[in-house]
């Protein structure tokens, strides 16, 4: 009875999905106007027996995307958009609910009176002959059956042509030259199939080259491309000549005259008035400041251009973007004019209009994570700009936060924060890395900071953090970019220690590690690389790697050597003494428009060493969680085999190692609207370099492949364009902490089981991306 039963329920379901797909698509046909049709899209059919059929598909795909108007958008082969806008009806007023379904949530009727055959097959017809299929025939039909209909294109194309010579402008005129010169690196090539795209970027390439030659006045359409396609088999001639109707100033190098700055320019005004004593002369620069705003050194690092230089295009934006980068000004407007007392010269003017100097920022956080924490910070942060008149920038900020976990292993060990930070940022190199950063468009800094945080775990303990660092920020590029901290001090002390806490520490010693005094100081430095802004590379990459180094010319010095019973103090606080790297590689594999596969490994080792036993707990690398392994709640796996039990009293303390191994590959697509999906698997661990006899399994061995964590899961994300939420549940396909042959526990998997849920499915709230 029970399997007759399930096929009655398995046909009700089919009915309910068939009728389903009966309403929505009736529904969408009866509310068209009398005689009109919906118009459901159209194919290409490219017929030709000489082009591959890779080629001819993908030519196929390239004439489709042309072709308009676009029918309606469609999901599971339904049209949800334009049911919602036909069950809205014509709302009566600009407002209201039935107003907001029709018109922001729904989508008009594509109808097929609006599709015109003929000037679509002329689109056609212009794009295959621009690719070089000359003489191209173009048929259109259309097919109509209940009440829609769709538009079929039949693109017969003859034998492409192949660019046989590319001939360069060889007059007397010196830019000829310098086009001349240039030519290796013509986008044009012979053997190479003719495309009208690719001749206007040749001109564009050599319009761009003759801007760095001083051509100011010179523009693409100088440059007129002759085709001669009259000899030779499929074949044709392409002579690139500069134009006879050219004007004389487009032909011209100019060089640069005055360069003079407004640092307090308004654009609110029509003029500006100044007197004599407003302005300054500095090196080749006119500054006409009347607020005497800016040291006019500012000025010699940000405008590249020097008095004689000649034009170039590259110098022209550096500077504008060095000006931008200052962050000092909201508005940057450069003119150049023909100088009125000097032959082929050109007069550079440059208008800024100032941010406001001081601001406050508020920021009110609502936050929640894995470990079932969740909580609120805020952040008020005030500033000032142009602290000195060198575009400084001095924040002071000051934070309170509190987390709560309402349920779980940790409930009543609440997590309360206050601290303040101020930091001063210089927009230049402080010595002695003054020319480290070359001529780049990204202006680069000198930061210094002082921290100091108060972190209180209710029942447990608190801690005091001092941080100060000094260093370097700049970018070589929009790809590269390097932080170099010459000077990163950390001094941690701990506080209220509670009776509750001292009791956890006497049954596991290793807790008191994390309200040990620590103070951590050396150098630090990281350096990155993306072109994941390149958005039509099929393949792009992110790369972060640190390099850290802490007490160790100290401990060099000094001889410390705690595994010889030599620990060396500084104000009677042990310093750490250890090398750490991570390094963060990430790809991303574009598969459509809106799908991809994204991956990320990162491997981090930290190797303490003289004066240290293991890394400084705030230093050690973590796992789990919503940016991690997510199927394991934050800071709760590993290390290596060890089991993370509650303490006596019945909280989950934090897991961390020294050392670190994590994978995560995820397969991303848009699934409608603002929603997109994600399908992921994430593994790793950590493990201690050295053996802890309270956390058995904890340390690195040449078994450590078998005491890795595998997790899976699916995942929403809502892309509210100003922020992505993402929301992903998971679960354990592989428990390192469990007997080596039991670790595996896919056949444990059981989504109907109460008890299987509880224990196993984690829930992950975050904002972005993981990866």
């Amino acid at each position: 009875m029970s399997k007759k039963h399930s096929h009655i329920k398995d046909i009700k379901y089919l009915m309910m999905l068939v009728s389903l797909f009966f309403v929505f698509g009736c529904s969408n046909t009866k509310y068209l106007p009398e005689g009109d049709l919906l118009y459901t899209g159209a194919s290409v059919e490219v017929k030709d027996s000489v082009i591959k059929k890779k080629q001819r598909k993908e030519l196929e795909k390239e004439l489709e995307d042309l072709l308009r108007p676009k029918p309606n958008k469609q999901f599971l082969g339904l049209r949800p958009k334009l049911w919602i806008y036909n069950i809205a009806g014509e709302p009566k007023k600009d407002k209201g609910i039935r107003y907001w379904l029709r018109n922001k949530v729904g989508e008009e009727p594509v109808l097929f009176s609006k599709v015109d055959l003929d000037y679509n097959a002329s689109v056609l017809r212009n794009y295959t002959e621009n690719r070089g299929y000359f003489k191209t025939r173009v048929s259109a039909d259309s097919t109509a059956k209940n009440k829609r209909a769709t538009a079929e294109y039949t693109v017969i194309p003859k034998k492409q042509y192949i660019i046989k010579s590319v001939t360069f402008p060889d007059d007397s005129l010196k830019m000829s030259k310098i086009i001349g010169r240039s030519s290796r690196r013509s986008l044009l090539k012979v053997g190479r199939p003719y495309d009208l795209e690719v001749i206007k970027s040749e001109r564009e390439r050599i319009d761009a080259r003759l801007k760095e030659k001083g051509y100011y006045y010179f523009n693409p359409d100088y440059i007129l491309a002759q085709v001669d396609s009259s000899k030779g088999d499929h074949e044709v001639k392409i002579k690139l000549v500069i134009k006879a109707d050219a004007p004389p100033k487009a032909l011209t190098a100019y060089k640069i005259g005055k360069i003079v700055v407004y640092p307090n320019f308004s654009i609110s005004k029509d003029s500006i008035k100044y007197t004599q004593k407003d302005i300054t002369q500095y090196n080749d620069f006119t500054i006409i400041d009347t607020a005497n705003t800016f040291n006019p050194r500012v000025f010699d690092r940000t405008i590249y251009f020097k008095k004689g230089d000649l034009y170039n295009r590259k110098d022209h934006n550096l500077t504008l973007n060095r000006f931008v980068n200052l962050g000092t000004f909201n508005f940057v407007k450069n003119e150049f004019r023909q100088s009125d007392s000097l032959p082929n010269t050109l007069d550079s003017y440059y208008y800024l209009t100032l941010l406001p100097k001081k601001f406050i920022r508020v920021e009110v956080l609502g936050k929640t994570n894995s470990a079932s924490y969740t909580g609120t910070e805020v952040n008020v942060n005030w500033n000032n700009r142009n602290l000195f008149r060198g575009a400084e920038l001095l924040t002071v900020s000051v934070f309170g936060g509190a987390d709560f976990q309402l349920s779980g292993a940790n409930n009543g060990k609440n997590i309360y924060k206050l601290g303040a930070e101020t930091s001063l940022t210089w927009p230049r190199f402080i010595v002695p890395f003054k020319k480290i950063a070359g001529s780049s468009e990204f202006v680069p800094r000198t930061k210094a900071t002082l921290r100091y945080e108060f972190q209180n775990r209710t029942q447990l303990y608190a801690l005091n953090s001092f941080n100060a660092s000094f260093g370097y920020l700049w970018k070589e590029n929009i790809r590269k970019e390097h932080q170099l901290n010459v000077l990163d001090v950390t001094y941690v002390s701990p506080n209220n220690v509670t009776e509750e806490y001292q009791a956890d520490i006497d049954a596991d010693p290793a807790l008191g590690k994390v309200i040990e005094k620590q103070l951590i100081f050396g150098p630090t430095y990281q350096y990155t690389y993306t072109n994941t802004m390149q958005k039509r590379k099929k393949n792009t990459f992110y790369f972060n790697g640190e390099i850290d180094l802490a007490g160790n010319v100290t401990g060099l010095v000094t001889g410390a050597n705690i595994k010889e019973g030599n620990q060396k103090n500084i104000f009677d606080v042990p310093f750490s003494q250890y090398v750490k790297i991570r390094a963060d590689f990430r790809h991303y594999l574009k598969l459509s428009k809106e799908s991809e596969l994204a991956s990320r490994i990162i491997v981090g080792a930290g190797i303490p060493y003289g004066n240290s036993l293991s890394l400084p707990t705030s230093k050690q690398f973590v796992v789990g969680g919503t940016n991690s392994i997510r199927a394991f709640r934050a800071r709760s796996l590993g290390p290596g085999s060890y089991f993370n039990v509650p303490t006596v009293n019945d909280y989950l303390p934090d897991q961390s190692g020294d050392l670190k191994l994590e994978f995560s590959t995820e397969y991303r697509a848009k699934l409608f609207s603002i929603v997109r999906g994600a399908l992921f698997v994430d593994a790793g661990n950590i493990w201690l370099m050295n053996e802890d006899p309270n956390k058995p399994g904890a340390k690195f061995s040449k078994d450590f492949m078998k005491e890795i964590a595998v997790g899976a899961g699916a995942g929403l994300r809502f892309d509210l364009s100003f922020l992505i939420l993402r929301t992903d549940l998971a679960f354990p396909l592989r428990k390192p902490y469990l007997p080596e042959n039991e670790r595996w526990v896919i056949k444990d998997i059981d989504f109907g089981s109460g008890p299987w849920r509880k224990e196993n499915l984690i829930l992950n709230i975050a904002i972005g991306y993981p990866f």
